[in-house]
């Protein structure tokens, strides 16, 4: 696992947008899988900036993000449809038709979810995939006690990632307390993973994602058995690291190693 540690939010942002720019010019038919929440709006903001300069196009990628609560339309407010269309798919050029989510509303969700699945081995699988982390450690909606060999699937959320996300509905109550989500063998399966991770509130999560057991209790730890995961991350967010001195030798202000490791 690489970790990138750097100075604040901003740094950690324009790193992590350093590497998807950079996979999608080596490679601009590109299958990128996406991710949401609060952590992802600023970098989707600098991606798009970098897209107004001319310095990449999505008009070739593909996209598949990794979740959508079960019983949201497309068009709801609250729903991850209409957050990618806000925080990104209106903002570059990437054609609609080749940007994937799960569908949510089905009338079958799990047949919805093993067809998402199918749909991702179709196109050949993710070269990178992009994730954040909750507090609890999840990564996409793979809760605590995820299986790590589990594929797109429904979840059943925890009280704290409801409680988490309540900020966009009016009510506990009115938060989903379903979702499809990508498994984490499929997260596994992807040719890259970055993984990013800003702000104190992450930093319990990030130390135990990173140097903790490899456990189903923290999802993230997965990652620990990925050849090319990469973790951005703040200075706040990586206060807990026992070992940080050492990823910050490898790697001073989130520069890649001599050896590339």
């Amino acid at each position: 696992m690489k970790v990138l540690i750097l100075p604040d939010l901003q740094a950690a942002i324009a790193r992590a947008a350093d590497i998807i720019v950079k996979t999608v010019q080596t490679k601009p038919d590109a299958v990128l899988g996406l991710a949401t929440g609060g952590t992802m709006l600023p970098l989707y903001d600098e991606l798009a900036h970098r897209h107004r300069a001319g310095k990449v196009s999505f008009a070739s990628t593909t996209s598949f993000n990794l979740d959508e609560y079960i019983g949201l339309s497309p068009e709801h407010p609250c729903s991850y449809h209409h957050y990618m269309q806000q925080a990104f798919f209106d903002h570059v050029d990437i054609d609609p038709a080749r940007t994937h989510l799960p569908k949510g509303d089905a009338s079958d969700p799990q047949a919805a979810a093993d067809d998402y699945e199918a749909r991702i081995s179709d196109a050949g699988g993710i070269d990178l995939q992009l994730l954040g982390i909750g507090q609890n450690g999840h990564i996409g909606f793979n809760e605590p006690t995820a299986s790590l060999g589990s594929r797109t699937r429904i979840k059943t959320l925890t009280r704290s990632t409801r409680e988490a996300n309540q900020r966009y509905f009016r009510s506990f109550d009115e938060t989903p307390q379903y979702a499809i989500t990508t498994g984490v063998a499929t997260i596994l399966e992807s040719r890259k993973c970055l993984l990013i991770a800003t702000g104190a509130a992450k930093a319990e999560a990030v130390a135990r994602m990173i140097e903790g057991p490899l456990a189903a209790v923290c999802p993230a730890s997965a990652l620990q058995l990925h050849k090319r995961a990469t973790v951005v991350l703040d200075a706040e967010a990586a206060e807990q690291l026992a070992l940080r001195d050492y990823y910050e030798t490898v790697h001073p202000d989130g520069r890649e190693s001599a050896f590339g490791g």
